[in-house]
């Protein structure tokens, strides 16, 4: 009985794994509106996308026992620096498990310069990165995604979508 049960659960996680999320389409572009959201940075500061408001976003879902997120941060931190008063925002989301103290203590050996908040199951349903950390969904000044970066990001990738969108 259990191991029917326990294969049952793992059919519906796997559909709806498989199943992607119809986002939300807009009317005068075609690109689909970024969904909301409502996280909690690492002091426990509530995070919305209305923050984010006529900036370039790039929500960049991570780890920090992935080595691919680990080694695109350095040209985040690079990029962030120059971009940020031109309109460029990150936003660093966690999907670790251990909790804010071990991300907090990432962040700062690390010397990451932009927002880092603590991802949901909320905001991974909505979002649909997919199964591969680091993916960076890109939303441009008006709400809309419109790109899916799946893998690593150099600072010249991430640089070109960004000029490409703050035009």
């Amino acid at each position: 009985m259990k191991t029917r049960i326990s294969l049952l659960v793992l059919a519906v996680v796997l559909f709806l794994a498989v199943v992607p999320a119809k986002p939300v389409m807009s009317r005068d572009n075609g690109f689909p509106d970024a969904p909301d959201f409502f996280l909690k940075d690492l002091n426990g500061n509530e995070v919305t996308l209305d923050d984010f408001e006529g900036k370039v976003l790039f929500v960049n879902f991570w780890a920090t026992w992935c080595p691919p997120c680990r080694e695109e941060i350095p040209g985040f931190v690079e990029a962030y620096a120059v971009y940020h008063e031109k309109g460029m925002e990150i936003l660093g989301i966690s999907l670790d498990r251990q909790g804010a103290d071990v991300v907090r203590k990432f962040a700062e050996k690390y010397e990451v310069n932009y927002p880092i908040a603590l991802g949901t199951q909320q905001l991974v349903q909505d979002y649909q990165p997919g199964q591969y950390i680091p993916t960076t969904i890109i939303i441009d000044r008006e709400g809309k995604i419109r790109h899916r970066h799946v893998g690593y990001m150099d600072k010249t990738v991430l640089e070109k979508y960004f000029l490409e969108l703050s035009q």
